[in-house]
């Protein structure tokens, strides 16, 4: 897959789950929207919501989707724009897999402690998943472009047995 199009599948995902996190975020203040996404009595974004531990440590859920995927964006975005630096795809597969266990430690919460699912959270969490494999394409791309260099260069430099010099040949 072409660096581009997996860069693309990042920004396609962080914009999706900020979309998705910021009407989580709606829903806490407009009570009516819960009801666009409660099934049953299991997929209830109203019983996840009312069952007070949606925060960590005093922080709305909402707010943790919100200024993780805008964190993923702009980390994503300055690993493009300064590709030659090695920090920044690693730095966001960082970001990334520090989202993905927040999604796993939400989703227990909502499983085992409030024994119901959110819908609308369940889809932020697989836009955070998205962006995560798109983290470890991206490192993952980076890391073979390296080694490629790094047999180039070992190629073009003379071995250690050639003779360097003239008086060495003959």
């Amino acid at each position: 897959m072409r660096t581009r199009t997996i860069r693309s599948i990042i920004y396609f995902a962080a914009g999706l789950g900020l979309i998705v996190s910021i009407f989580t975020f709606l829903e806490s203040v407009e009570a009516s929207l819960q009801r666009l996404c409660t099934v049953n009595a299991f997929w209830s974004c109203t019983t996840v919501d009312q069952s007070g531990k949606t925060t960590l440590f005093g922080i709305p859920d909402s707010f943790i989707g919100i200024g993780g995927f805008v964190l993923i964006f702009l980390v994503a975005a300055l690993a493009e724009s300064r590709r030659r630096e090695r920090f920044w795809p690693y730095f966001l597969l960082f970001v990334t897999t520090a989202g993905v266990a927040l999604s796993f430690y939400f989703g227990y919460v909502e499983l085992v402690e409030i024994n119901a699912l959110c819908p609308v959270c369940l889809t932020a969490y697989v836009f955070g998943f998205v962006a995560w494999f798109g983290a470890i394409a991206l490192v993952l791309k980076l890391r073979a472009k390296e080694r490629l260099r790094t047999t180039e260069r070992s190629e073009d430099a003379p071995s250690a047995d050639a003779p360097t010099s003239a008086a060495e040949k003959g």
